[in-house]
């Protein structure tokens, strides 16, 4: 079934990009009005450069537009709302629910968030106003107002039927939780959706309600709330006030949202990179659409690095002159243990970095999961070093090592530089990024040129030493 629906999606992508190379605009409507799930027209936009994504998403009915749009990264947002006229603007910044339109406004600019706000209807720009004016990553900031209120004093009928017509007339976050308050707004109870159409159409909402309610205030910090709905299994959880007033609900999908945004944010601030999710997305911005002068910026101080540690190594061959000359086998074997250390240096780096991205490396315990990383490499470089070492014995590659003893002495040399360089190109592979990234520089630019640079010395030199040690017969 994957398999079928990854194909489709590959087919309409093809489609979409020869209508957009045609510029046939109608034929492109179609197409995507004749797409009933928009997660496969979000998959279809995600592949589109900024240029072609503006003009997919103008052509896009407003539910589907209004989904992809949530789903965005904040600069294409960002880019597609400064594109719009400001009544496509209102409409699609209206139609959000308030704690994500406030979300938006905290990620861009606040040129462009201030026009926005005067777009929106004096209704909900004081909805929005409202959710500003409460600190970040708080309760209050994240909380929808739009929820089911009713009063301790109405029968079952009379709710059922404010319920009816509120959902009606507009869209309420979630009507299986609903809340009960006094004339003043005060929460008193709660009461499921589920309890309601089981009552007697005439018994009073305060009589089959619950009078103990798991509650925030608007200053409760976000993952508070969110460990609060976890812990009590709750779909939602309502919001109070200093006069302990209901004022809005905070939904079970908003948690999940902030409980990944918090863990990977204290994953971050314990290992000093509390900012990397913002800085690695502008970097990546810069390296894949900046100018040719911002790549150099990035790029170019860790590849002279890379050219220095070049010029270095030459020296390194130059020095041990004698052994190339004397034993050519040596050189043969040059390649296999540079191009094994530059591998598993690789390896490292990747799990390295999909580790921290997914949470699976914990700062905390960097140097445990660093020594973990070094014996796998050490086991690594055993089998391979082994491999080679059988390698060079039974082949016995060139008219210098004449007979058994000779050919073990090389390829226990050969072998024994392999297992150190791989060792070290996956403590390296795991310890380089990790010292950029607490430098705040860029590891996705510096990680790989540094490591080849250091690799590519000490491993000469571990290299032409064991081998200056082993084969010392042979030299004179």
């Amino acid at each position: 079934m994957g398999e079928i629906i990854l194909e489709e999606v590959q087919n309409l992508q093809e489609r979409v990009h020869e209508l957009l190379d045609d510029k046939d605009i109608k034929g492109l409507k179609s197409l995507l009005s004749s797409v009933d799930d928009n997660m496969k027209i979000l998959q279809i936009i995600q592949e589109l450069t900024r240029k072609e994504t503006a003009v997919v998403f103008r052509l896009l009915p407003k539910e589907a537009a209004l989904f992809v749009f949530e789903q965005l990264d904040s600069p294409v947002q960002r880019e597609l709302l400064e594109s719009f006229t400001d009544e496509r603007a209102r409409e699609l910044v209206e139609d959000l629910s308030p704690d994500d339109r406030v979300h938006l406004f905290d990620e861009i600019p606040a040129k462009v968030a201030k026009r926005l706000i005067g777009l929106l209807s004096p209704e909900e720009r004081k909805v929005t106003y409202m959710l500003m004016g409460y600190e970040p990553e708080t309760a209050g900031r994240i909380m929808s107002p739009y929820f089911i209120n009713l009063h301790r004093t109405m029968t079952a009928a009379d709710a059922l039927a404010k319920i009816r017509k509120q959902a009606k007339e507009e869209e309420k976050e979630t009507i299986y939780t609903l809340y009960v308050s006094d004339g003043t707004r005060k929460l008193q109870g709660s009461l499921s959706l589920r309890r309601l159409l089981a009552a007697e159409p005439n018994e009073l909402i305060g009589d089959i309600m619950h009078d103990a309610v798991v509650k925030v205030s608007t200053d409760t910090d976000q993952e508070e709330v969110a460990t609060a709905l976890k812990d009590y299994d709750l779909l939602s959880i309502p919001v109070v006030d200093r006069e302990d007033r209901i004022v809005g609900i905070v939904t079970v999908d908003d948690a999940m949202d902030i409980m990944e945004q918090e863990v990977t944010e204290d994953m971050y601030d314990a290992a000093g990179l509390a900012d990397i999710t913002g800085k690695e997305t502008n970097r990546s911005e810069v390296l894949t659409r900046g100018s040719l002068w911002a790549n150099w910026k990035v790029r170019m101080p860790f590849l002279f690095i890379t050219m220095l540690a070049g010029i270095g190594a030459a020296f390194i061959l130059e020095g041990f002159e004698e052994v190339l000359t004397t034993v050519v086998a040596v050189a043969f074997f040059i390649p296999v243990v540079m191009d094994m250390g530059g591998s598993v240096g690789t390896q490292s780096t990747t799990v390295f970095a999909r580790g921290v991205v997914l949470g699976h490396i914990s700062p905390q315990k960097f140097f445990r999961q660093l020594g973990r990383e070094v014996f796998i490499g050490f086991t690594i470089g055993a089998i391979f070093g082994t491999i080679i070492f059988a390698v060079i014995l039974f082949w016995q590659p060139t008219a210098d090592i004449t007979g058994w003893g000779d050919a073990a002495r090389l390829g226990t040399a050969v072998g024994l530089a392999l297992t150190i360089t791989v060792t070290i190109a996956s403590a390296l592979g795991f310890f380089i990024p990790w010292v950029l990234m607490k430098m705040k520089l860029d590891q996705a630019a510096g990680s790989a040129p540094l490591i080849t640079s250091v690799k590519d010395i000490v491993g000469l030199l571990v290299y032409f030493g064991l081998a200056s040690l082993f084969l010392s017969g042979l030299l004179y």
